[in-house]
């Protein structure tokens, strides 16, 4: 699911402290490119953990309805692709149990062949996701 969430960006001694106000949380950059990166690594780490959590994501408040606390705020948005985000980031294996006829089992282990990396494979073929890692 991809969203748009509003940040406040605030100039700081080096750099800038960001608000996400719909999160609740602050992080910070030492640039403002480095600040709205380090804003939508919060927001999709944050997001994840409420799916899988499983509560709801929060609806992004309109820009309209935020206050600069200073005249050199920065209010903006950021985007994120909490699917993506998760997929970029949760790289960790999980160990399933697979079921196999004894002569398949064999067959694969006198050639040789890396079941789980094909298992791997035709999972993203089946699911449609050749072009992912």
């Amino acid at each position: 699911m991809k969203n748009s969430y509003p940040i406040i960006l605030t100039p700081d001694k080096v750099g800038y402290v960001v608000y996400i106000p719909d999160f609740n949380i602050n992080t910070e950059g030492d640039t403002l490119t480095d600040a709205i990166e380090m804003a939508r690594d919060a927001i999709g780490i944050m997001g994840i953990d409420m799916e899988d959590d499983k509560k709801e994501l929060p609806i992004p408040t309109s820009l309209g309805d935020l206050k600069k606390t200073s005249s050199s705020d920065i209010i903006s948005l950021v985007d994120v692709d909490f699917t993506e985000y998760r997929r970029q980031n949760e790289q960790r294996m999980v160990r399933r149990n697979v079921t196999l006829p004894s002569w398949l089992n064999y067959e694969a282990e006198k050639s040789g062949v890396n079941v789980s990396a094909i298992l791997q494979r035709a999972l993203k073929n089946e699911l449609h996701l050749t072009n992912r890692l």
